[in-house]
């Protein structure tokens, strides 16, 4: 086990944690060193659900709801409300009990479970919403302050209590006194507040009691209400409170949308399900207590599903009694109906100033902590940094100080019904994220996800994924547009910042998933030759002198499989651990600094032929397996250090390192010099021509590159493009020119030339280079042959599709010299004519394509072997040679 003396997190798992963890266990912990895991189900879940999902709805927007949907339509909202929350309750419990949540609530869960760059935009989403919701609650309580002490519209003079004047600014000023308030109290630290909520909830209860037995107390009576619309419009109504009565029940059954006295808006059935769904955004309080928690396994999915079925209830029987009992013009015109209709009004007063009181310093400690959250991951860079500030005690005061100026600029709306869409919108958003969050963990299939709550289903999350997105747009398509274009923005932004994690990405699982799916459904049988792509393995010995055929090879394998591959000599038997697995991401940062897209493929091997054996049988999976390999060219030549002359290597940052802890000095130290006059060579020639023969044998293409360190630089990177005027050209060869009519042009081999050389010129780097193929021709010959062998040369390149000028080169002198010898027994004359018609031809082209001859059966031939394409391919620049036995073009369609 690689991390078997890792240290246990606060996840309570093994895990690597990197400087934003590190932080994290710190401020959690000295938060929980204070209070460790001592809460129960009842006080750490039950009490701030109830309490969240209350809040001010209960008691100033219930006759509201029902005044305007109509029992039917209220009804109704209030089942799809609590239908989209139970889906998404099954998720949260789901994934709260596979694991300790820590502070940030929703954020924590979605970011550990989607990856930094969903979790991070979700979780400013969330953040937003906590804020926006602080505002409701802070408006609501200056509403019901202002429905007690406020003065009379339209009266100067104050009656009784009513002393408090009336208008935009006095609410913004009011409300601004009261935000001032609950960031005193936050400032102090969240523990007044828990220790608080008991209290409230007690307060709350005897409220509930007092309005549920006044319809048994209070006698029918009318009242006398005025509204006023703009400067100079009053209007007066007389609505009546008939106890319990058939014929008022009958009255409110059917909806009815009229103007909002307080926003001077017609309702809908949207705009309404909109202010009453901000009752039903307190289901994560439980989930984020579980740091404090006994046993949040148990806690938090007994915890919070019992507060909903208790909520949900007094919900109902709450709109049973106001239906029952109130005409709906009291209902329209008068917010705060159960105190003008209860036993004891100040009492229902009580209630609502500590409910929204309580609501409003709980969504500002909410929302702080996960602002503490995200500035601890580090996901947004300096502008959240000090929001990671704590005191000594824990509290995150910078963090509040940001949500409280935040809130502050919620209240200049003015109007509680103006921002409850916005709260709706940003909840319901979170909540889609979270189902997703589960959903993605279900398709998975990861093997440690193993939540102790069995009550869900991908079924669950995905309808609860539905349901969130479809009602977002029912309440207001705007906001729900303007959410989703902010969330696409944040995690473009996440995504190319690229931020530090540690917590696994689920899009990795994901792909994993599927990958393993399609490999299966990728037969080889099924193979065609109009579908071949190159799938090259190149064997990389030192990528300080490779790097520029890396990226050659990188533009030649047209969406194909590229795997580099590298063989340690060693013997795993006399050593005491795999030096190989600890190179891999030294691997991979290469090739991530290079920008190729490209696997690494490592392993130990007494030898280096043996090495190639291995990658060449067991690199890749299934139908993905490379059919190609390539290699460096073996020659007496020193080569250069690539990482000296490319600024990416010598001149970039060396203290940035990657996620996975390899720095640039790092990862020049760990790839050894390039060979010099003194440093002896690992590999024989008998035993790199041994490779070459070993894959033929194997059934796959072989490609010696030469002369690569020669491209210009511009052609290194991927992104590179020839100019049209430019003279690159890529110069083919498909002639055996170390045995003059051996073959023909159109053989397996020369037809593979052909195929490689169009891959390349499709390529993005390589798309305006020109392509032009010699064909080598004895043009004495007395009949012409060769202009008939020209001629079915053009018609082959024809239905093979091919756009490429077409270049004969008479060879007559150059293949008397050859005349009587066999193909290894070549003169020195002859290859230097050869090499000489090359460079006469080719010396322009950017890269040239030869046709690689068959290797001598006999290792006692190898090193004239690799003498005779030494003197062939003698100071051409990039080329490379090629020995296809692949069939890999077709003239059907």
């Amino acid at each position: 086990m690689a991390n078997e003396n890792s240290p246990l997190l606060v996840h309570r798992v093994y895990s690597m944690m990197g400087d934003a963890e590190d932080s994290r266990a710190q401020s959690s912990g000295t938060v929980e060193g204070s209070n460790p895991h001592k809460l129960n189900t009842f006080f750490g879940v039950m009490v701030p659900t109830v309490l969240s999902m209350f809040s001010i709805v209960l008691f100033l927007r219930t006759g509201f709801v029902v005044g305007h949907a109509g029992l039917l339509h209220g009804l109704l909202m209030l089942c799809v409300a609590y239908f989209i929350i139970s889906l998404t309750i099954l998720s949260i419990c789901a994934i709260s009990t596979n694991g300790a949540v820590e502070g940030g609530g929703a954020y924590f869960m979605i970011s550990r479970s989607l990856g930094p760059e969903f979790g991070g935009s979700i979780g400013l989403i969330f953040y937003l919403a906590k804020v926006c919701a602080c505002g409701v609650y802070v408006l609501g309580l200056v509403e019901a302050i202002l429905d007690v002490f406020g003065k009379d519209p339209g009266s100067a003079e104050s009656h009784g209590l009513r002393w408090l004047p009336q208008g935009y600014w006095f609410t913004v000023l009011y409300s601004s006194v009261v935000l001032l308030v609950c960031l005193l109290v936050c400032l102090v630290g969240a523990h007044i507040y828990a220790k608080a909520s008991f209290l409230i909830l007690l307060v709350v209860t005897a409220s509930l009691i007092s309005i549920f037995i006044s319809p048994l107390v209070v006698s029918p009576q009318r009242f006398n209400i005025t509204h006023t619309y703009g400067k100079n419009h009053t209007v007066t109504v007389n609505p009546s409170y008939t106890g319990f009565n058939s014929t008022t029940l009958m009255g409110n059954l059917q909806p009815h949308y009229s103007l909002d006295y307080s926003t001077g808006n017609t309702m809908s059935f949207a705009t309404v399900f909109a202010v009453m769904f901000t009752s039903c955004t307190g289901i994560m309080a439980g989930a984020n207590m579980s740091g404090e928690l006994k046993n949040p396994s148990v806690s938090i999915p007994k915890g919070t599903i019992i507060a909903v079925c208790y909520t949900f209830t007094v919900y109902v029987l709450l709109f049973l009694l106001l239906s029952s009992t109130c005409d709906r013009l009291l209902l329209i015109n008068d917010y705060a109906v159960f105190q003008r209709v209860n036993v004891w009004p100040p009492l229902v007063t009580i209630g609502v100033y500590c409910a929204s009181l309580s609501a409003a310093m709980c969504c500002m400690i909410g929302a702080s902590r996960i602002l503490h959250a995200l500035a601890l991951d580090q996901l947004f860079g300096l502008p959240l940094a000090p929001a990671a500030i704590t005191s000594r005690s824990g509290n995150p005061w910078v963090s509040v100080i940001y949500t409280w100026a935040l809130v502050q600029c919620t209240l200049f709306a003015g109007q509680l019904n103006v921002i409850a869409g916005i709260v709706t919108v940003s909840y319901l958003l979170a909540y889609a994220a979270v189902d997703l969050a589960c959903l993605a963990l279900e398709w998975a299939s990861a093997p440690n996800f193993r939540p102790t709550f069995q009550f869900f289903s991908w079924h669950t999350c995905l309808l609860g994924i539905v349901s969130c997105l479809v009602m977002m747009f029912v309440i207001n398509p705007v906001y729900s547009s303007a959410s989703i274009v902010l969330l696409l923005l944040l995690l473009l932004f996440l995504h190319y910042r690229s931020p530090t994690s540690s917590w696994g990405y689920i899009s990795q699982a994901l792909i994993f998933h599927q990958v393993r799916k399609y490999l299966l459904m990728l037969d080889s049988r099924k193979d065609h030759v109009k579908f071949w792509r190159p799938q090259v393995l190149l064997m990389v010995a030192n990528p300080r002198s490779s790097c520029q055929l890396i990226g050659f090879v990188n533009q030649l394998k047209k969406g194909g499989l590229f795997v580099l591959g590298h063989v340690q000599i060693g013997d795993l038997d006399v050593l005491p651990s795999d030096p190989v697995q600890l190179q891999y991401n030294f691997w991979l940062s290469l090739v991530d600094k290079l920008g190729v897209k490209a696997f690494v493929d490592l392993t130990l091997s007494p030898s280096v032929r043996q090495g190639t054996q291995h990658l060449l049988r067991i690199t890749g999976l299934g139908g993905m397996k490379p059919n190609t390999l390539i290699l460096g060219f073996y020659d007496n030549s020193y080569p250069e250090d690539y990482f000296l002359q490319d600024p990416v290597f010598c001149k970039g940052n060396r203290n940035e390192g990657d996620n996975f802890g390899v720095d640039l000095p790092s990862l020049q130290a760990h790839f050894p010099p390039v060979r010099h006059a003194e440093s002896p060579r690992a590999l024989q020639p008998e035993e790199y021509v041994s490779i070459i023969q070993d894959a033929i044998k194997m059934g796959k293409n072989v490609c010696l590159g030469r002369y690569f360190f020669l491209l210009p630089p511009e052609i290194k990177g991927p992104s590179y493009r020839w100019g049209k005027d430019s003279m690159g050209t890529i110069d083919v060869w498909p002639t055996n020119l170390l045995s003059p009519g051996s073959a023909s042009h159109a053989d397996v081999c020369s037809l593979f030339l052909l195929q490689m050389a169009c891959v390349l010129n499709m390529a993005s780097g390589w798309r305006h280079s020109r392509l032009r193929i010699f064909v080598c021709v004895a043009s004495d010959s007395e009949n012409q042959e060769w202009l008939a062998e020209e001629e079915q040369f053009r018609e082959l390149l024809g239905k093979l599709r091919i756009r490429a000028a077409i270049k004969i080169v008479a060879w007559d002198n150059v293949a008397r010299l050859n005349q009587g010898l066999k193909s290894l027994e070549v003169s020195s004359e002859f290859l230097g004519a050869v090499n000489q018609l090359l460079k006469e031809h080719s010396s322009t082209a950017a890269v040239r394509f030869l046709y690689l001859p068959h290797p001598p059966s006999s290792s006692d031939l190898s090193q004239q072997y690799l003498a005779h394409l030494e003197m062939l391919t003698r100071d051409l620049g990039p080329t490379l040679m090629i020995h296809g036995v692949t069939p890999v073009t077709c003239t059907e369609l």
